[in-house]
């Protein structure tokens, strides 16, 4: 095995690459929150404020592919600093201007920042990381994401019943001009993809707007109806651009990414658990917020008081599962994962006051903790160094599909449980879920591989740990 000695710096790496991921995730449901004074300060309609959302859901999921594999072929290091730095610049932009189309095209710039960052500072942590460290890693940063959406629910309460709506784009400048100060002190020179190694501009453009235009049916989807005409047109388009960018990568001697590393049953097998988990993940917070605050008459900011206790779930169930992983098997781990969240959202289904919604939800949501890491260690094990980074952003596609497939399918059962009554409309959306999780736990058990691959094969490199 090889003995390359571990990074001096890598922990103080992945603390700073996890403020920057975390601002990115909080960004989603903070700006959530402030939707409605922003519409009223800036005369925006509600298909105008859709698209403040949208439009940055949009550019982070179709270009994370494009993000991932400019990771391996410029290098990790490069690509963080300069999606980070985009994103910071989009902020300031998003909080200073003074009309709403401003604000989506910004929203338009934070998304591509996003896109770049993200898959290239999960590429970086799984090349500085290996064996029980980059179990424990991934479950730090797994965690990030239950913590971002509860979390972003308080913050958004504060800032926009404070200094005001501009303040929950703004909030990312100072943030962002820290850790891009702080990371070159830190992060190695990791090597970056053969000599002569170019971007696939076609691949790049027809895996972006593939994805964009799934992602576009499923956001549609969610305020149209699953069956109604636009989101059904869209995912024919992206059917049919998605067997475009099949013919083309056939053969291709420089592929945006290799269909070998898309047919490996850990990457399709981790793909698919961390899709079903994140949909979960954000029928948990979309059931909760429609509970707390249309049945339970809770304003925002205790509604994000109240989802503390789900945040700190998660991150438990992440944590225990990147110590589980390596005696017990990603298969053992996934599978109890769903079944504990299936078992949850079960009981939240019968659930009609606040103390028993937050503590099933809470036991539902340290099983959802337990798939983000199984989903990346399954999947991020099993690739050599030079293909972390398309591979982290093939999983972040994954991660905003099941994001969006979450809240679509989510949208349309509640407002059909909504002729039954609010109660009744929840209730309706858990069980849903709980069914799900269930069902996937069946097909996990199937997927997973008993054993994950060796983390050690994952091995860091760098041409100078002193920079």
């Amino acid at each position: 095995m090889p003995t390359t000695p571990p990074h001096p710096r890598r922990w103080k790496a992945l603390a700073l690459l996890g403020v920057a991921q975390l601002m990115l995730i909080l960004d989603i449901t903070v700006v959530a929150i402030a939707m409605p004074q922003m519409g009223a300060e800036l005369g925006m309609g509600r298909e105008a404020l859709t698209w403040v959302m949208s439009a940055y859901t949009l550019a982070f999921g179709g270009l994370l592919l494009t993000g991932g594999r400019l990771a391996d072929l410029v290098g990790p290091r490069r690509i963080v600093m300069i999606g980070l730095a985009l994103f910071t610049a989009a902020s300031l932009a998003a909080g200073l201007v003074d009309s709403g189309t401003l604000v989506i095209v910004a929203r338009v710039a934070q998304g591509i920042g996003a896109a770049l960052m993200s898959p290239a500072a999960l590429s970086v942590i799984v090349r500085l990381f290996q064996g029980d460290e980059l179990n424990k890693a991934l479950g730090i940063w797994s965690a990030l994401g239950g913590v971002g959406a509860a979390v972003g629910v308080l913050v958004g309460g504060l800032l926009t019943a404070g200094p005001g709506w501009a303040w929950v784009f703004l909030v990312n400048v100072p943030v962002g001009v820290v850790v891009l100060v702080a990371l070159p002190a830190v992060l190695p020179r990791l090597p970056a993809g053969a000599a002569g190694a170019r971007l696939d501009l076609v691949g790049a453009l027809f895996g972006t707007l593939a994805f964009g235009s799934l992602i576009f049916a499923c956001i549609d989807a969610g305020s149209a109806g699953l069956v109604s005409t636009r989101p059904l047109a869209a995912l024919a388009v992206s059917v049919l651009l998605f067997l475009a960018l099949a013919g083309w990568l056939r053969g291709r001697p420089q592929p945006l990414v290799d269909p070998a590393l898309v047919g490996r049953r850990p990457v399709l097998a981790g793909s698919m658990v961390l899709l079903v988990g994140t949909g979960l993940m954000v029928s948990v917070f979309f059931l909760g917020t429609f509970f707390l605050q249309g049945a339970a008459g809770h304003n925002a900011l205790t509604t994000g008081l109240l989802f503390l206790p789900v945040a700190l779930a998660t991150m438990v169930g992440a944590q225990t599962a990147g110590r589980a992983i390596g005696p017990l098997g990603a298969r053992a781990v996934g599978v109890a994962g769903l079944v504990l969240a299936a078992a949850g959202l079960s009981l939240t289904a019968t659930g009609s006051s606040t103390s028993l919604v937050v503590t099933a939800t809470s036991i539902g949501s340290a099983g959802l903790g337990a798939l983000f890491v199984v989903a990346s260690v399954t999947v991020l094990s099993s690739v050599a160094p030079h293909e972390a980074g398309v591979a982290s952003g093939l999983l972040s596609t994954f991660h905003e599909l099941g994001a969006s497939l979450g809240a679509a399918l989510m949208s349309s059962v509640a407002a059909s449980g909504l002729l039954l009554g609010v109660t009744a409309g929840f209730q309706r959306g858990y069980a849903v879920a709980a069914g799900i999780a269930l069902a996937s736990a069946v097909i996990a058990g199937f997927l997973l591989p008993g054993r994950p691959a060796p983390a050690e094969d994952v091995i860091p490199e760098w041409d100078d740990v002193t920079t």
